[in-house]
């Protein structure tokens, strides 16, 4: 004979369970809706990007890398096994359709046992040697061979080997802003900015004073350089929106909106870095994000000094390469 309480507590067994599995069934459908909608917000990013219908059904041409890459073949950099990655971050101007050089050039350092993240700022006039073509500033390396001698060019100069490299055309900085923070970031503009390029095809315009800039205005403020600062004052701002920008990527809004971004910039990314590297990372930043990113220009203002070189090279910024070394392999070791 089953007791009275016996049937009682197995009937309440049987709704406990049913509740369970409902409750399970509710979450399932959550899950899924919101990567239906990630993934939703991602295809939808990269088709109004590229300004043409985008299928579903195509899905992108490499399986392997981030984005059509046009250089990763010839990329001689290495993974070397260890718990640190080196990035070469290039940002350049494709609009026209001549052979541009680089107008940023960062490494960024992403250490995965302590998720720690540190970016140099070499300046573009920086004195170098590039291997093959003799001494120029190191900004030619690029326009003479691509991502990978500006790699030998790094690894010859200061002894720093890049695994990985990302060219990032200056429309998917705008576009990247546009999408995260659409109503602009608040940035305080140090003073009156004014540039416009020969050609018209850049124009900065900002006024002093605190402001939300969109793309295009923020894209202005990181790239001007025509006051007594130059190179120098366009890189601390360099480092200070990416800062920014930082911060807006790992609130919640913005992991709500990182597939749609991603999506977007796509078309507008060369890179070597694969999808699967793109996942461990993002998955390990999002779970132990760093509080704090690390940065320094290089070559330092204690070792620089500007000096003229014979046509074509012009003025450049000369520096004790052996000091430069020392700082930068310092930088990166101190963990």
């Amino acid at each position: 004979m089953i007791s009275l309480g016996s049937s009682r507590s197995q009937r309440n067994s049987r709704k406990q369970l049913r509740r369970m599995k409902a409750f399970l069934a509710v979450l399932s459908l959550l899950l899924l809706s919101f990567l239906g909608y990630q993934g939703y917000e991602y295809i939808d990013g990269k088709r109004e990007a590229i300004g043409k219908q985008y299928s579903t059904s195509t899905g992108d041409q490499n399986d392997e890398y981030l984005a059509e890459s046009k250089y990763a073949e010839s990329f001689e950099g290495v993974d070397n096994g260890d718990e640190t990655l080196y990035a070469l971050l290039l940002g350049v101007d494709q609009r026209n359709e001549e052979t541009s050089r680089t107008d940023t050039i960062m490494i960024a350092q992403y250490d995965e046992k302590t998720k720690s993240v540190k970016m140099a700022s070499i300046m573009r006039d920086t004195y170098v040697e590039i291997p093959g073509h003799g001494y120029n500033k190191i900004n030619a390396a690029f326009a003479f061979g691509g991502p990978e001698l500006l790699r030998q060019t790094i690894l010859h100069n200061f002894g720093l080997d890049m695994e990985y490299y990302s060219i990032i055309d200056f429309q998917a900085f705008t576009r990247a802003v546009d999408t995260l923070v659409p109503e602009g970031l608040e940035i305080t503009v140090e003073k009156d900015m004014y540039y416009k390029s020969a050609g018209g095809s850049v124009e900065i315009d900002l006024k002093e004073g605190t402001h939300l800039l969109k793309g295009e205005e923020l894209l202005g403020y990181v790239r001007f350089r025509s006051d007594n600062q130059g190179d120098f004052g366009r890189v601390d701002r360099q480092q200070k929106v990416i800062q920014l920008l930082k911060e807006e990527m790992t609130s919640i809004n913005g992991l709500m909106k990182a597939p749609r971004m991603i999506g977007t910039i796509q078309p507008y990314i060369d890179t070597n870095v694969t999808k699967q590297k793109v996942i461990s990372i993002g998955k390990d930043f999002l779970l132990n994000p760093s509080e704090d990113m690390e940065t320094i220009k290089i070559p330092t203002n204690d070792n620089i000094r500007n000096e003229r070189k014979p046509y074509p090279v012009g003025l450049v910024l000369a520096h004790d390469e052996y000091k430069t070394i020392e700082t930068l392999q310092q930088f990166f070791q101190n963990q």
